[in-house]
């Protein structure tokens, strides 16, 4: 992350973000989850882990494109939230194709688990699966990755309307250039 101001503002401090920390969690589970439960030479495998990977890189990726394209940064991490928009789907699928239930959103134990994921509570004791995926029944796993999974997208959906506020406000890279020059040349501020 730069320490820099001016122009080209600090960027790159997407490990610190929530969203990145949420969707990193959803990506590692989602791992184990395919792992588990799907055939690993199957392309719902596949499709599975990659939009959970691309619900983290593109995180990453826009943070770091914040230094030089506000544009860029909103696209990307809408781009993150769409892949873990297709993941969840791909989660509901897997219940309803195998005749498993889908928890409702207030079921305790669905709230148990937002409420373990908020307070930080998850079990420690297995840094690799902080929310026993890997000795989850199907049912439960499943239910447990929709669960979280909707709390990184909810976290992105936060993320992109302060993205917006602060574009609409700030502007991207060539307005702040314009107003720099404007500024070093002493004329009027646009």
């Amino acid at each position: 992350m730069s320490d820099r101001t001016g122009v080209i503002p600090p960027h790159g401090g997407y490990r610190r973000l929530r969203s990145f920390q949420a969707a990193q969690a959803v990506y590692d589970a989602t791992v184990v989850f395919c792992d588990r439960f799907l055939d690993r030479r199957s392309r719902t495998h596949d499709q599975m882990v990659q939009a959970a990977r691309s619900g983290v890189q593109n995180i990453a990726e826009g943070s770091v494109a914040s230094a030089t394209s506000k544009k860029t940064e909103l696209k990307l991490t809408g781009v993150a939230r769409a892949s873990l928009e297709e993941l969840l789907l791909d989660y509901e699928d897997f219940l309803r194709q195998r005749g498993l239930l889908l928890w409702p959103k207030d079921d305790p134990r669905s709230l148990a688990v937002r409420q373990r994921y908020q307070s930080d509570q998850s079990d420690k004791s297995d840094p690799s699966d902080p929310y026993g995926i890997k000795t989850a029944d199907p049912e439960r796993a499943a239910n447990t990755l929709i669960c979280l999974v909707n709390q990184a997208s909810y976290l992105l959906a936060r993320q992109l309307e302060s993205l917006e506020r602060a574009f609409l406000s700030e502007g991207g890279i060539t307005e702040r250039l314009y107003r720099e020059r404007r500024s070093r040349r002493g004329g009027p501020q646009a």
